[in-house]
């Protein structure tokens, strides 16, 4: 059995079986039966399931949003946004960009011959969720991979399994086909004998690095498709030119929001020297202002952390800073004191921090982050890319040019200029080093979902 404990009172949400082997067998078969058959359907009779499974989804807002509160923390004034915000936005943009994406590529005539490349969906695509953003992220890779033609087989993280089953039912209302879309609950053992039984054709993951390593592991020596999405620990710059006001508002945000428990929250900012004083000040107020409470109370913007033991590494982390010399400039509040074990963590600022500080270099994933000032766009740019991850980063700036400039000159997979935290599917969504590998969305993102076939059809001799 695996059990969700809810963060919010330590009590045991819901248990389920893992499954059994008769079930994972039946499941991966059953998969690849039903892709050789919808790989010839039609996209516009694709297109249609998937509508309706992505209405179905919707039509359950009501019911996920305390549900995910309960499942991992978050806020029930900010759940409605994953459903009717983000989730439908990707899952309705890839729908719609497919026709395009998976048309044939078509070179230059030449007379007698017929020349295209034409993409061929892989098969089986074995998605990994995680629990942060846990519909936001599965439909990164289970909408497109059906949409290209593939089967998909989900396996949701063990605090979130109540997710998988939603996409289930959606899938079962929309009447898709039989044996194309699974989500199975499994450990950690199973999902690494999937791997290696060659019946999955590709493997998608959001989580953390050394999930990613055990994946790679799983996969050594198959040939198979393996993206990874894996985190980042992700740099905000604050130019001299910035506006400020609208700066201090977004990157905290962007630090705080999910109690920062987002692959691409804010979790260090670099702030032109002129300016330094009072973004920390702007960035503390925010801080204070926060409500951290019962994520099930509408007055509550900053729910527990997904258990106690995420909210020590952070404390952790800043503790050993402050023994380095580091300052904390928001002092806990009586609904987070800092109790050990407690996933009930208030947001802070730390300021005094230098980049061989872990709070800097190793990901928080919690509402505390670090601010540094800098002298200049040089500066700047070499303490954002000294950093084992590669992300996003975000550019606070009136210029431009210059955003673009720095932008070319940053190690990450997504430059932001005056944003942060925000994914936009007509953009892929990569990374860099340590975050790993792959492409989500976009027109590219039906690359790592399909294979390519070449056609030199000579038509005369």
């Amino acid at each position: 059995m695996i059990q969700i404990i809810s963060p919010i009172d330590g009590a045991v949400l819901a248990e389920r079986p893992l499954a059994t082997q008769v079930e994972i067998d039946s499941a991966l078969a059953d998969a690849r039966a039903a892709q050789k058959k919808w790989r010839k359907t039609r996209l516009a009779e694709r297109a249609r399931f998937c509508t309706k499974a992505v209405d179905a989804l919707l039509a359950m807002t009501d019911e996920i949003v305390p549900e995910m509160a309960r499942q991992m923390g978050r806020p029930v004034q900010y759940g409605r946004n994953e459903i009717t915000g983000g989730f439908q936005a990707r899952a309705r943009h890839m729908i719609e960009i497919a026709p395009a994406a998976l048309a044939d590529h078509v070179p230059a005539a030449i007379d007698g011959f017929r020349r295209f490349i034409r993409r061929e969906p892989l098969g089986t695509v074995f998605a990994i969720a995680p629990w942060n953003y846990p519909y936001l992220s599965a439909v990164n890779s289970v909408i497109p991979a059906l949409m290209a033609g593939n089967a998909v087989v989900l396996k949701h993280a063990a605090q979130t399994l109540l997710v998988g089953e939603r996409f289930q039912a959606a899938f079962d209302r929309a009447e898709l086909p039989r044996g194309l879309f699974r989500n199975l609950v499994l450990d950690h053992a199973q999902t690494a004998r999937i791997i290696g039984s060659r019946l999955v054709d590709q493997v998608n993951l959001t989580g953390s690095v050394a999930a990613g390593r055990e994946i790679e592991k799983s996969a050594a020596g198959l040939f198979l498709g393996v993206g990874l999405e894996l985190g980042g620990k992700d740099p905000a710059y604050v130019r001299e030119d910035a506006d400020l006001a609208y700066a201090i508002e977004n990157i905290a945000d962007g630090a705080f929001f999910n109690s920062g428990q987002s692959c691409c929250a804010v979790e260090r900012v670099y702030v032109h020297r002129r300016h330094f004083d009072r973004v920390v000040a702007g960035m503390v107020e925010i801080a204070k202002n926060h409500v951290v409470g019962n994520p099930l109370d509408p007055a509550t913007t900053i729910g527990p952390m997904v258990r106690g033991a995420a909210a020590d590494v952070v404390r952790k982390q800043v503790s050993e800073a402050v023994a380095r010399g580091a300052r904390r400039l928001v002092p806990p509040g009586t609904f987070a004191p800092d109790s050990p074990g407690s996933p009930y963590l208030a947001p802070d600022v730390i300021i005094d921090v230098d980049q061989k500080m872990s709070l800097m270099q190793e990901e928080t994933f919690g509402p505390v982050v670090g601010v540094m000032p800098v002298d200049s766009d040089e500066e700047a740019i070499q303490l954002m890319n000294d950093s084992p991850y590669g992300l996003s980063a975000s550019i606070w700036t009136e210029d431009t040019a210059a955003a673009e400039r720095i932008g070319d000159q940053i190690e990450t997979g997504t430059v932001y200029m005056n944003r942060c935290d925000y994914l936009d599917p007509a953009l892929c969504w990569t990374g860099v080093k340590d975050t790993g590998r792959g492409i989500t969305l976009s027109q590219l993102g039906y690359g790592t979902l399909t294979r390519v076939k070449s056609y030199h059809l000579r038509e005369s001799l």
